[in-house]
């Protein structure tokens, strides 16, 4: 049992820290204004108005959002990983014959 709980725990890490890896590249890339700005589109600067706060509200809920969600993944799966290694590490603890006793020659 210890293993499995110590299994979750890791995954559940792991998955946070990966979402927080993964996420804030994506969230910049899909917000992103696009090419407009770019030199030689011919368009000139793109400027947007932007309401800083919400922005903030905006992308600290979807981090921590996607971090639940990724500690939640990596809780799970580490969980099916910590049962099937529990699982195999009881099956090998067979016990071991007990040796005959030893038998003493005759006096």
């Amino acid at each position: 049992m210890r293993t499995v709980v110590i299994f979750v725990l890791l995954g559940a890490i792991l998955g946070a820290v990966a979402a927080s890896l993964i996420v804030p590249p994506t969230l910049s890339w899909y917000n992103e204004a696009g090419f407009l700005s770019q030199p030689g589109s011919g368009q000139g600067q793109v400027q947007a108005l932007v309401n800083i706060p919400q922005v903030i509200r905006y992308t600290t809920s979807r981090l921590l959002k996607a971090q639940a969600i990724g500690a939640g993944l990596g809780a799970f799966t580490f969980l099916i990983l910590g049962s099937y290694s529990a699982s195999r590490s009881r099956k090998r603890k067979t016990p071991a014959p007990s040796p005959a006793p030893a038998s003493r020659p005759p006096a």
